[in-house]
Formats: C-alpha cells, sequence, structure tokens
C-alpha cells in the first residue's frame, strides 16, 4: 500500500471559486489556486468508480455523498468521481431538456451544501455533470470541483467523439478552457475522457503547466481488449505532461453499454500505481508523493492493484453485468427464457443466473414433434444445476391449431413453430413480471437465422454481441471456473458438443442454411468488425462462393436486426448503435 496520510483534508489549499452569480450563468473561467504557500504536501486520492444510472440525480448524488463519507474517514483529500457521474452517462437527449439541465445542477449544489454541513467541505470532490454555455443555449459535457460548499470550479470536455456509439458532437458544445487546480501546493490538472485520446487540446496545454498529476474522468464502455489500450494511452499523455495520470472510469451497465471501472494510476515509465477491480463499483486510494516527478517515488508510492481477468472471463462478466444492471435499473426481479437443450440459451440461463440468481429464472422447454429427446433432457439438466424454475410447455398442441386453419408449410411452418414458442415466453413474461431474455446470437442475426417476433422476442439480449464460436468458448469457460472453484458446472457438456439445430424439421442442423460456424465466423468478424468488401475478403482468402452467400445473407437482414431487442456490447462493433446502415438499400457487392 502506498503511504496514507492521517491529516483531514482542511483549508490548507485553495482554487479561485466562482461566484453565485457566475455560476448561475453558467461562466466557467480558468481555476486556479492562490493560497500564497510555496510548501507542497502528499495529497490522498479516492478512486470512486461509480455505477451511475442515468437521469436518477437523487439516487447518484447520494452514491458520492457515501464515497466521500468514507473517503474523509479514510484521510482523502481529492474524491474523484466518473465523467457525468450526477447525471448518469450517457444522456443522450436529455442533454437538450432544460429543466433536466437546471436539475442537474441544482443537484450539484445541494451536494456541495450537504457536504459542508456533514463537514466534509474541505474535500475537494471532482464530479461529472451536465452544463450549459451561456444563455442556457446549448449543453455542456462537464466536470465541476465541489469545496467548502459551493461549485468551486468547472471545466467542459473539449474533444467530442462522434464515431462507434458516440454522438457527442451533436448534442454537446465544446470546451475552450484548459483547468489546473491546487491542493496542498500540487497542481492538479484535469480532462475529460476524449481529451486525452486526441493530440493537441487541454492535455497539450497543460503539458507546458508543470502540472503534478494528470486526472481524467471517463465514461468508457468495455470492448473485448480495450483495457491494455487505454494503458498505452495513458502512459504516452503521462510521458508529454511528465506526471502520473489518473484514470478514473464509470461501471456499470446502461441500456447496450458496459462500463467495466478497470480505473488506474499510471506513471511516466509505464509503472501501474493503482488498478481497480473490474465491472464492479470500487472505492480506492492513492497518494501522490511530494517527489513525484521522481521515478522512485512514484514507484514507492504503489497502492492497491486490483486482479487482472483473462480475456473470456472478462466478456461474460461484462454480458453478466449488463443484464443484471439493465434489470435493476428497470426495476426487474426475475427473467424467463425458452430452454432448448442448446449452447445459446444455455448460456444466456447461466449467465441470469449468475445476475439475478437461479431461483429468479424462469425456463420453459416448449418441445415440438422434432424435439430430441437428448435436447429436452439437457434443458431439464441445466434448470436443475442452476436451480432455475422449469416449466414444459408442449407446442404440438398449438401448432396442430394452427395448421387446421392455416395450413402451412416449409418455411412458413416451421416459422410457426417459434413463433408459438414466442407467445409463450412473453406470457410468462406478462403475467410474473419477468424480463423475457432473447437468446440469439452475433452470428444468427447477421445472417438473418432467427424467426422475427419467434425466437426473436425479449427485452434484452445477453449473447447479442457474442459470435456462435464465442459463446462455446465461454460456455467452455464457465463451466472450467466453476471446476477450479469446487462447484458443479451448469452447462451440460451435450449442449456444448452437439451440432447445433433449430430443430424444427427432422434431422435439421444449422450448417443445412449457413457455412460450418468456424468459417461463417471469420468471415463476418472481417466483413462486419473490420467493414472489409468483397475484394477484401477475397484477398483475405475466403473463397467466393462463401462470400457472396456470407454478404447477401448479412445484407438482407437488416430490417431484423433493427427488431432485436438491444444487449451488451463486448466487441469493437457491435449491431446497434455501432453499427448504422440504411435498411432499404439497393447496393450490392
Amino acid at each position: 500500500m502506498g503511504h496514507m496520510t492521517t491529516q483531514t483534508a482542511s483549508h490548507d489549499a485553495s482554487i479561485h471559486a466562482l461566484s453565485a452569480q457566475t455560476h448561475e450563468s453558467e461562466d466557467l473561467e480558468r481555476s486556479e489556486r492562490s493560497d500564497g504557500s510555496d510548501t507542497t504536501q502528499d495529497v490522498v486520492f479516492a478512486l470512486a468508480q461509480i455505477d451511475t444510472c442515468v437521469g436518477d440525480l437523487d439516487g447518484n448524488a447520494a452514491k458520492v455523498l457515501d464515497d466521500c463519507r468514507q473517503a474523509a474517514a479514510h484521510g482523502a483529500h481529492v474524491v474523484v468521481c466518473p465523467e457525468m457521474t450526477l447525471t448518469g452517462y450517457p444522456i443522450e437527449d436529455l442533454a437538450f431538456r432544460a429543466t433536466f439541465r437546471k436539475a442537474a445542477r441544482r443537484t450539484a449544489d445541494d451536494l456541495a451544501a450537504r457536504l459542508k454541513d456533514e463537514g466534509l467541505g474541505g474535500l475537494f470532490v471532482v464530479v461529472g455533470t451536465v452544463g450549459a454555455t451561456h444563455g442556457e443555449q446549448l449543453p455542456q459535457n462537464r466536470l465541476v470541483v465541489l469545496h467548502e460548499g459551493v461549485v468551486w470550479a468547472g471545466y467542459d470536455k473539449h474533444f467530442l467523439p462522434n464515431y462507434g456509439v458516440f454522438d457527442e458532437f451533436r448534442i454537446f458544445a465544446p470546451g475552450e478552457r484548459s483547468l489546473v487546480l491546487d491542493v496542498r501546493g500540487r497542481k492538479i490538472g484535469v480532462a475529460i475522457c476524449e481529451d486525452i485520446w486526441q493530440e493537441g487540446g487541454p492535455v497539450a496545454d497543460l503539458a507546458g503547466r508543470g502540472i503534478d498529476v494528470l486526472l481524467t474522468i471517463n465514461g468508457s464502455p468495455y470492448e473485448e481488449g480495450k483495457t491494455g489500450t487505454r494503458q498505452e494511452l495513458c502512459q504516452r499523455r503521462a510521458q508529454q505532461v511528465n506526471a502520473p495520470v489518473i484514470y478514473l472510469n464509470q461501471v456499470g451497465g446502461q441500456d447496450d453499454l458496459v462500463f467495466d471501472g478497470a480505473s488506474f494510476v499510471i506513471a511516466p515509465d509505464g509503472t501501474i500505481l493503482e488498478r481497480s477491480a473490474q465491472f464492479t463499483p470500487a472505492l480506492d486510494y492513492w497518494t501522490l508523493p511530494t517527489r513525484s516527478h521522481d521515478a522512485a517515488a512514484l514507484a514507492a508510492s504503489r497502492s492497491t492493484l486490483a486482479p487482472t481477468m483473462e480475456r473470456d472471463e472478462e466478456v461474460y462478466r461484462a454480458c453478466v453485468l449488463g443484464l443484471s444492471d439493465y434489470m435493476a435499473k428497470n426495476h426487474f426481479t426475475s427473467v424467463t427464457l425458452g430452454l432448448s437443450g442448446g449452447i445459446d440459451s444455455a448460456l444466456v440461463a447461466t449467465m441470469a443466473a449468475d445476475a439475478c440468481g437461479g431461483h429468479n429464472v424462469y425456463g420453459i422447454s416448449m418441445p415440438s414433434m422434432y424435439s430430441s429427446d437428448g435436447s429436452k433432457d439437457d434443458a431439464a439438466d441445466l434448470a436443475r444445476n442452476l436451480g432455475a424454475h422449469y416449466d414444459i410447455q408442449p407446442i404440438e398442441p398449438l401448432f396442430t391449431a394452427f395448421q387446421q386453419q392455416l395450413h402451412l408449410e416449409g418455411v412458413a411452418a416451421e416459422n410457426l413453430q417459434a413463433r408459438i414458442r414466442g407467445v409463450i415466453v412473453m406470457a410468462y413474461s406478462n403475467s410474473k413480471g419477468a424480463l423475457a431474455l432473447a437468446t440469439g446470437n452475433k452470428s444468427e442475426l447477421a445472417c438473418g437465422y432467427s424467426t422475427i417476433y419467434g425466437d426473436a422476442v425479449g427485452g434484452y439480449a445477453p449473447i447479442k454481441d457474442l459470435l456462435k464460436t464465442r459463446v462455446w468458448e465461454l460456455a467452455r469457460w464457465r463451466n472450467r471456473y466453476a471446476e477450479e472453484h469446487g462447484q458443479l458446472p451448469p452447462i451440460p457438456v451435450n449442449s456444448i458438443i452437439k451440432p447445433p439445430s433449430a430443430e424444427l424439421r427432422p434431422g435439421q442442423k444449422d450448417s443445412d442454411s449457413l457455412p460450418e460456424y468456424d468459417l461463417l465466423d471469420k468471415v463476418l468478424a472481417a466483413y462486419i468488425e473490420k467493414a472489409h468488401g468483397r475484394s477484401d475478403l477475397l484477398a483475405d482468402g475466403f473463397d467466393e462462393r462463401t462470400v457472396d452467400t456470407v454478404m447477401r445473407l448479412v445484407d438482407r437482414a437488416e430490417w431484423k436486426r433493427r427488431q432485436y431487442p438491444l444487449g451488451p456490447k463486448v466487441t469493437a462493433l457491435a449491431f446497434g448503435r455501432d453499427r448504422r446502415l440504411p435498411i432499404t438499400s439497393a447496393f450490392r457487392e
């Protein structure tokens, strides 16, 4: 652990405060220290990795207040919270509502006053919120510092991302000024997320101002492999400003985004000085030493280093957190889904049991005349392993009743079976107040290999961003994890090893309609995530017939994907806000 001072934050540091009048008009001039002291002291930072909810201003503020109480008892001087802490993130078009912005401002003022009333006014509390330009004309992504009962300083995000899941350039007005705080004689430069990803701007300005630490607050969504990228970036920024970088990230699920936390402090030489846990709220501490530009002094300041996860566990935890937070923030306590005995429903049910407990999972077996005994046994074994509710609702009588009137054949008859199952799942959802889960994977969504209003029904899709081969890998990891911890592996082995089938006709296998998944997923990854066109795919070494088949299937299925439930983004490019193509398009390669 790094050195922890027992001195409580007090009036030993100050920064120029915004007057009440200028705060009301959102005038955010550059704010710097003027305490007349040349002495420098250690500064204890409390890293409040908070799980926020968009729009829950009071609830988010309460979390900040609770962490501030603990931080003050620990001897902290600065409490750092994520990007847009008070409002939650991303707020999307809520930013345009003047009533929302005013409520957020009142929340910041009230929180500052509450901190002082509780004797915590000496803390410097850095929180994100929404602000506005002069005259309340345009919203801004804002960092504010609460100190001695007021909002003492503010900073607006300069670089507004306009790629992937982000459309901040459409929503916010950019900031123009950098900000340096002075706490206990130490210069703290601040930034917000994208500000450190782009060259120039506030970081370039701070590099010439002799700061002792660069503090950046973030709402950076998880995607596989991103942790190392963040650390490499922050090391470059630490070298640029010749000071350690504090990277404080949000944690939790918000709609189709998952924030993994994984906050850290890094030295210019790449040494990780503090690392917070992934996928869980945390309150950790790190002390900026007096000789903060000395590599040995920084190395000696190393604090808590939470263990890292292997990639399979990361992705699995992200999916579970996305589901559990979606449930909690939308007031669901249970889920329901169809259990076919296949790998997709098995993995989704296991994730659901990890998210809300097996006793809150309502699994439904809906066998037809084509369902194998093995699949029915696998579904029952899975439910028993998870401690889930398990009901059997045969669909053959309902199918026969429909057929007596409709006389369907071929694909229409196959889809009818899936739609009957969808009706049953939604009936359970309505009667039990349970969240219906869709069990489709990314490979199926890409190729349209799902029945709209059938197996595509649901309110949330936990494996929506996992290719089929990734589903198998995570299932094997989850079973291995259970064995390593002395638990019963939840997923029946047969569900993992048997050839996948929708079982909508005799002897049906997925490979009847699709290339083998090992090949299909490689083509999909190149076409979707790398945006390779036909000539690129052929140059990648894929055969012409496979390329044409996959491209045709993907292009024709856009209308289905638009109607599919949301699910957690875990790859670099997920279906949804990451990839926005027209449904009606005549372009073909």
